[in-house]
């Protein structure tokens, strides 16, 4: 194992000379992925197209698939959209720093590549002192989508960033595992308030927050992102997070059904199961809501590289009006649209 490879698996936070190193990557144009409380992201500096550009070549990524901007405080969003509204100073006083993301007019100085062309921009403050660390000792803003290639199954270690791009094209700073797991909440402040695309924070919080009800309609959900105009959400694509190998979503119930059909040796996601033909593996999953977004991503790639003949993974059980139902629909939309044909 390499130097590199032991300290990736291990987990060890990047330090300030580390930090300063990035950004310094990040005003030369280059790319520096970057740990988050929901997954690493892909940084360059947002403000500066080329570099912009240098990410969407990297992930191979639709031009018209909107960028997060990341920021590290209210003042510095305040640089990448047109307006600031009561909503958003109250969303982000009560959530931020923190997975949840706020959709709002762009200002000008936004390059239109980061918004796919669109009138609106992402923007969130991170909840990982390496992120922020990064953004205020580069001073300013940076987008970051997942440091991943486009549609394939989000990173939450720097080791799964390792494996996805060469060192020479991305700096890689380690901030151990994720804690959320799963990618932010967004919701939009363009028009009636409304999210689109599901998360940890959920519409009923953010109903709270603003005194109004927001809508828990998503945004359009594309086959492909070949469709013409600016996707209004990332994470909109009917195939997303999705492992190489073949995977479906199946209830508990029909499981030993499918695996009976499958072409070869099964990876299972869910409960540990004893009863299964030796030549399938199970890897076990969380019954916690938070838990289980913490580890699905670590563990949809440990079955990818088995390399099955299928990966099954067991539907959670979401039970309605229970605490954690808005957390566990959040999952289900990422494993329906990993498990997409």
């Amino acid at each position: 194992m390499s130097t590199r490879d032991s300290k990736a698996e291990r987990g060890c936070a990047s330090g300030p000379q580390e930090i300063a190193a990035a950004a310094e990557r990040l005003r030369s144009g280059r790319l520096v992925a970057f740990p988050t409380e929901t997954v690493y992201g892909l940084g360059a500096d947002a403000l500066n197209a080329a570099a912009v550009a240098r990410v969407f070549a990297a992930k191979g990524r639709p031009s018209n698939n909107p960028l997060i901007v990341h920021v590290d405080s209210i003042a510095m969003a305040k640089r990448v959209v047109r307006e600031w509204p009561e909503g958003a100073e109250a969303l982000a006083k009560a959530f931020w720093p923190g997975p949840l993301t706020i959709v709002l007019p762009k200002s000008e100085n936004v390059p239109g590549l980061v918004t796919g062309d669109g009138p609106n921009v992402a923007v969130r403050a991170p909840k990982h002192p390496v992120a922020l660390a990064l953004i205020g000792a580069f001073g300013g803003p940076i987008v970051g989508p997942s440091a991943n290639k486009s549609g394939f199954v989000s990173p939450t270690t720097a080791w799964h960033v390792h494996q996805e791009f060469a060192d020479a094209d991305v700096m890689v700073l380690d901030g151990g595992a994720c804690e959320v797991g799963i990618e932010s909440t967004v919701v939009s402040l363009v028009g009636a308030p409304r999210v689109l695309r599901p998360g940890a924070i959920s519409a009923t919080e953010i109903s709270a927050v603003l005194g109004v009800k927001v809508a828990e309609g998503r945004a359009k959900t594309l086959a492909s992102g070949l469709a013409s105009g600016a996707m209004e959400s990332p994470g909109q694509l009917a195939s997303h997070y999705a492992p190489r190998s073949p995977a479906i979503l199946v209830d508990a119930a029909k499981l030993q059904k499918a695996l009976r059909e499958a072409e070869g040796p099964c990876v299972v996601l869910g409960p540990l199961l004893t009863s299964l033909p030796r030549q399938h593996r199970v890897i076990p999953m969380p019954m916690d809501a938070r838990a289980y977004a913490s580890r699905v991503y670590a563990a949809l790639r440990e079955a990818d590289a088995l390399m099955p003949a299928m990966i099954a993974i067991v539907k959670p059980t979401i039970v309605k009006g229970a605490a954690d139902e808005a957390l566990w629909r959040a999952i289900m939309d990422r494993l329906k649209r990993a498990t997409a044909e």
